[in-house]
């Protein structure tokens, strides 16, 4: 297009071109992945989980209903770009407090519109999630080059350092309910909310806690959250998982899902181009329900026997270091690995976020079953 300011560059030379629309002139690098959600683009903007990469939108229109405070899931801004097919800057709708693309611009958050998102997205499915940029076009394509290359791969990658908290944070609850040690290595706000809605007393932990400073005030639970960056790079938040396994029920959401199975035994691996929207298709195999989750990872969890693939709907099963666990959740997507629950240890995972802020709500009750498994593990 004659009248481009900006464009997107993948590793492989693909080059799409548009109009520069937030942070003037910036540059942007990382991993270029996409999200299919309709809505709730702030959310995903301040998902830790997106630390160090650029997040391109399916949905044609981004910015519609402006953004606001309670929109915010972390303190900050981690994805690194926002491409788009129309970004807009409206204010106008109930709750905004700020116009979408004045925000990234105050933010230093550089962005692009009237890209054609669906080539891109066709290219990434096509040919995976690769390293990219954001780049002004006044940058000459040979720089740009330099700086993707320039760039750490995801695989392999710990980015949990770089989103964690510095020291332990306690946040109470004003109604009883049972007291929770969380490894933070990018927890959303929403899932605290959630939490602590229901009574729960929430130690935020920095990912690098020990075994006995996480049992230090002798919580009821240990709870794993979501976040950036490879699993198998976390080995050392996988040794002290493992040794709270058994003595104290764990419970994990996305990354702490992955960081849980790799502590009894279990591996991951990178997903082709990731799970990231809020329309996945998730069948929940001691109910038989199927619910539209909400979803941002980049690594699944192998199944028995090493298969990335799971192809029936029954509760096949593991034999772990700590005993046997049960498949509880399965893709329907691609069946993959959404969840599982130790049988002889208490433990249970799931792969996707059932916060879901803004939505969908459908996977809500997850906290409730964790906490009556809580309950009944101190009765």
């Amino acid at each position: 297009m004659s009248d481009a300011t900006a464009y997107v560059l993948l590793e492989d030379g693909t080059r799409l071109d548009g109009i520069a629309c937030g942070a003037d002139g910036h540059a942007a690098v990382g991993e270029i992945v996409f999200t299919t959600s309709m809505a709730g683009y702030q959310e995903a903007m301040t998902d830790p989980s997106y630390a160090g990469q650029l997040l391109t939108f399916t949905c044609p229109m981004i910015g519609n209903y402006g953004v606001s405070a309670e929109a915010m899931e972390s303190d900050r801004i981690h994805a690194r770009a926002a491409i788009m097919r129309a970004g807009v800057d409206r204010e106008d709708a109930p709750g905004a407090e700020r116009g979408w693309l004045s925000w990234l611009t105050d933010c230093g958050i550089p962005a692009i519109t009237d890209l054609d998102t669906r080539a891109l997205v066709r290219h990434i499915r096509d040919q995976g999630a690769m390293k990219g940029g954001l780049f002004p076009a006044s940058l000459p394509e040979a720089r740009a080059h330099e700086l993707i290359a320039a760039e750490p791969s995801m695989a392999g990658r710990d980015l949990a350092r770089e989103v964690t908290p510095r020291e332990m944070v306690v946040l109470e609850s004003d109604a009883p309910g049972p007291r929770i040690a969380m490894i933070d290595t990018g927890v959303k706000l929403s899932i605290l909310r959630n939490l602590r809605e229901r009574g729960v007393t929430i130690e935020l932990h920095p990912c690098t806690a020990t075994a006995s400073e996480l049992l230090g005030n002798n919580p009821d639970a240990i709870f794993l959250a979501n976040g950036p960056g490879d699993p198998a790079a976390l080995d050392y938040i996988v040794a002290t998982v493992r040794d709270l396994v058994g003595r104290k029920p764990v419970y994990g959401i996305c990354l702490g899902h992955q960081l849980l199975c790799r502590a009894v035994g279990l591996e991951t691996y990178k997903l082709p181009f990731g799970h990231h929207g809020a329309n996945h298709p998730v069948k929940d195999l001691t109910t038989g329900r199927t619910e539209i989750t909400s979803q941002n990872h980049g690594f699944a969890v192998l199944g028995p026997g090493g298969t990335k693939t799971i192809d029936t709907d029954e509760p096949v099963r593991w034999e772990t270091e700590f005993g046997a666990a049960e498949l509880t959740h399965i893709n329907l997507y691609d069946r993959t690995v959404e969840g599982l629950r130790l049988d002889d240890v208490q433990g249970a995972t799931v792969q996707y976020h059932p916060e879901a802020c803004p939505g969908p709500h459908d996977a809500l009750y997850l906290f409730d079953r964790f906490l009556e498994e809580i309950a009944d593990a101190k009765a």
